[in-house]
């Protein structure tokens, strides 16, 4: 069994600016991502985290959210694993990531 953790698998060491984190937010389908990733606790296949969208518009929408600092990929026992970086955007923005995914919840 090979586990790989986010960090090693992928080095974001920055997290985004605030207008690059709420522009990757403000899609729906990259919106529903991170809601799905919100209460994981940890890494997700990456089939897990989206419906409606082919596989080349979900691999998209993740680089977006990768590129803002939002989430990690991880590669686990060969398959690929999104994790959100919760605790750096909590860090670097406070309770904006928690208010949107709340809001989006509504």
């Amino acid at each position: 069994m090979t586990t790989q953790t986010a960090a090693e698998a992928d080095e974001c060491p920055v997290v985004g600016t605030l207008e690059d984190v709420l522009a990757a937010l403000g899609d729906p389908v990259r919106l529903e991502m991170v809601r799905r990733m919100w209460g994981a606790g940890g890494p997700k296949p990456c089939g897990q985290l989206y419906a409606g969208v082919s596989k080349s518009t979900a691999s998209h929408h993740f680089k977006v959210l990768r590129e803002a600092g939002i989430v990690r990929t991880a590669r686990i026992n060969g398959k690929v694993h999104q994790e959100l970086r919760k605790a750096e955007l909590e860090a670097a923005f406070g309770p904006v990531l928690e208010s949107v995914v709340r809001a989006a919840n509504r």
